[in-house]
């Protein structure tokens, strides 16, 4: 939920685009799969809700198999590579980060959400990093910020060098 925030607001009051967040918990209490909508748009936004995302994150299993049939069939899919399996195999564009393991190693797993968000910011050209920096520093609870700002820079190398590899494929 706080990245779809983070990358709303970025888009929104750094970025001064069109921006839609929509939040959707799932029936239960807690640890259940749970979503975060957002739309970004140079123009207008006439209808706020995601039917089928042209860019899917997923950071757990339950959310993937509960939301991944619904993408477009060029959507890049990204994913928490040591929590989700990715299932349906084809043309998919699948890029995969172990956001878990690297706020684990920061020292706090529960920054994996920014990490997620560094590496979606690397590997899309949805939002600048200028843009991303100064909406985690506005977002995240005071004295965590140094933290969250060391995972969103872990996250955004991550996918500079994922990026950088594809390329070298090529």
């Amino acid at each position: 939920m706080l990245a779809g925030y983070i990358i709303g607001q970025a888009a929104a009051i750094f970025e001064k685009k069109h921006t839609t967040h929509i939040r959707d918990y799932g029936p239960e209490a807690r640890g259940g799969a749970c979503r975060a909508d957002v739309v970004i748009s140079d123009e207008p936004i006439l209808y706020p809700y995601v039917d089928a995302p042209s860019v899917l994150v997923s950071m757990s299993q339950q959310s993937y198999d509960k939301y991944c049939s619904q993408r477009r069939e060029d959507s890049l899919i990204i994913i928490d590579e040591e929590l989700v399996e990715h299932r349906e195999k084809g043309k998919d564009r699948v890029l995969s980060i172990p956001a878990r393991r690297i706020a684990d190693e920061l020292g706090r797993v529960a920054v994996a959400n920014v990490v997620m968000v560094g590496f979606l910011t690397a590997v899309t050209d949805i939002l600048s990093i200028e843009s991303v920096r100064k909406s985690v520093l506005a977002s995240v609870p005071k004295n965590t910020e140094e933290l969250n700002m060391k995972a969103l820079e872990r996250g955004y190398a991550y996918g500079m060098d994922k990026l950088k590899g594809r390329k070298a494929k090529k």
